[in-house]
This record gives C-alpha cells, sequence and structure tokens, in this order.
C-alpha cells in the first residue's frame, strides 16, 4: 500500500513519483472518487476506485485489507 498526495487545484502539480505510483497500483482507494478520478483521467489511467470515508469505512476496510492479503498494490 502507498498514500499518495494529490495536486490541490492544478492537476499538473502531481509528482512523478506519485505519478509512478498510481501506474503501478492494482486499485485506488479515495475519499473522493470523483476528485481522484478526474486525476487519472488526466493521467491516463484506468484503475479500479474504491470510495474510502468516515460514512463507510467500517463496510470497506476488511475489503480493502483482503486485497492486501492477496497481494494486491
Amino acid at each position: 500500500m502507498v498514500l499518495v498526495p494529490t495536486p490541490i487545484g492544478n492537476l499538473e502539480d502531481i509528482t512523478l513519483r506519485a505519478q509512478r505510483a498510481l501506474s503501478e497500483a492494482d486499485v485506488v482507494v479515495a475519499e473522493d472518487t470523483r476528485v481522484s478520478g478526474r486525476l487519472l483521467q488526466h493521467l491516463g489511467l484506468q484503475k479500479p476506485l474504491v470510495s474510502f470515508h468516515t460514512h463507510n469505512e467500517h463496510r470497506t476496510v476488511e475489503g480493502l485489507v483482503e486485497r492486501l492479503q492477496r497481494g494486491e498494490r
């Protein structure tokens, strides 16, 4: 698992390291999938997006742990 900070405002402010991490990821977990979806689209990446926030964290965390145990990135 890698945490990737996203740029605030200008999508082109993302670092090369963050771009590489996103391109190597099997799945992207995001608080706001709309914003993250725009970022992925800007980078030309198609990845499954999983929403993870205060209102769904208890339902979502088990599935994320299972993905990590299977070796997904």
